[in-house]
């Protein structure tokens, strides 16, 4: 598999999963939140364990990734939560694909597209309640707006949704106070939505009474949140670890660089070591000088500035390291352990963007218990006589 792999536990994500399952009301769909690879877990084997597992719903950003859900999937349903252009509403009508839509002029498109195919349109409409991102603002336009969606022909609006800013609890509170306020009017203008979601994980954690008919859960099912919380109330098991390998040791003396530039001059007699990943691979540049990589019980400091296929760790205080040992970037592995939100501190940014940064040329292995159940590396995709699950 290389010398650099994530391995994803699945169990860990069943875990999760059940942790959600206890918190919610029972009859409140999930929506699992596939998008960007899974969070870099590989979209179709979690999207496998999580239809095993009986989620209502998967949903990704773009129509893409519905594609490749669907190429596997052929009957599970599927929301795009993002933005379709207008060229692409044909082919998610086609591959049976639930659209968001944000206006009347999208929906109309998609009605016309259904009466020349005979086709049935399924659409959410998304509601802009403060997050200013993506979808309609709320007021008598939108109520109005939403009443001739629901008439046209050949759509059937499956949904409605807004997006938490999660800025404040009283910020939070006006955001739903506004989505269920245009609830309230539609259903006076006789429209009746089945499925009305507001939470996302976090959402759905810290506010119990805004789970409505649907949540949606992305970092809560990798077992990744925001560092402390909700400890108190849910215990969350990541599932990814990120692992790579010495590929040579070296003896550098006091007053030699290391790497480009130079960034890292040695200040003594060290041991440096050269490990397989680099920021192609998802270890980002920015750990240069910052990040600290596991073995044998310890950490070792990254130096000199990463490269895109490798980086260099001081291993003078490590005796004991040698070339093809394993190396622990983030989770956990035996004795060593880097939680994700840790090294996400180190430079600044969050858990989503590390562990969806993990690039597919990195082999994902899947594992149950003491077993590896899966193996994929997608760069063999396509190579004659290479089986990429292998």
């Amino acid at each position: 598999m290389g010398s650099t792999w994530a391995e994803i536990d699945l169990d860990c994500i069943a875990h999760n999963l059940a942790e959600a399952r206890r918190i919610i009301p029972r009859g409140t769909r999930i929506a699992g939140v596939v998008k960007a690879d899974a969070y870099g877990h590989g979209a179709v084997r979690v999207a496998r364990e999580l239809i095993e597992d009986q989620v209502d719903l998967l949903t990704v950003a773009r129509l893409s990734e519905a594609l490749e859900l669907r190429a596997h999937f052929p009957e599970v349903p599927i929301l795009v939560m993002g933005y379709t252009p207008d060229a692409q509403l044909a082919g998610g009508l086609e591959h049976r694909i639930t659209l968001t839509v944000f206006g009347l002029g999208q929906a109309q498109s998609l009605s016309d597209l259904a009466g020349r195919t005979g086709e049935r349109a399924r659409i959410h409409l998304k509601i802009d309640t403060g997050l200013n991102r993506l979808g309609m603002k709320p007021g008598p336009g939108t109520v109005e707006t939403i009443v001739r969606i629901s008439r046209l022909p050949g759509i059937q609006v499956e949904g409605l949704y807004t997006h938490l800013a999660l800025a404040s609890r009283e910020t939070d509170l006006a955001q739903f106070d506004l989505f269920m306020a245009l609830v309230g009017h539609l259903e006076s203008e006789g429209v009746r939505i089945p499925v009305k979601h507001v939470s996302d994980s976090n959402g759905m954690v810290l506010y119990p009474g805004f789970d409505l008919d649907m949540v949606r859960l992305g970092g809560f099912l990798f077992g990744v949140t925001t560092t402390g919380l909700f400890a108190d109330r849910i215990h969350l098991e990541p599932a990814m670890t990120l692992k790579t390998r010495i590929t040579r040791i070296a003896e550098v003396a006091e007053g030699e660089w290391v790497g480009y530039e130079p960034a890292f001059v040695a200040p003594r007699a060290s041991r440096i070591g050269t490990l397989s990943v680099g920021y192609s691979d998802g270890y980002s540049r920015s750990l240069s000088g910052k990040g600290r990589v596991g073995l044998h019980g310890k950490l070792a400091p990254v130096v000199g500035i990463i490269c895109m296929d490798q980086c260099m760790v001081d291993l003078t205080d490590i005796p004991e390291a040698r070339v093809e040992d394993e190396v622990l970037l983030f989770g956990s592995s035996g004795e060593d352990r880097i939680p994700v939100n840790d090294v996400a501190a180190w430079v600044d940014t969050n858990r989503h963007e590390l562990l969806s940064g993990v690039s597919r040329r990195v082999p994902r292995v899947y594992r149950k218990g003491s077993r590896i159940v899966d193996a994929v590396d997608h760069l063999l995709d396509g190579v004659p006589g290479r089986d990429p699950r292998r």
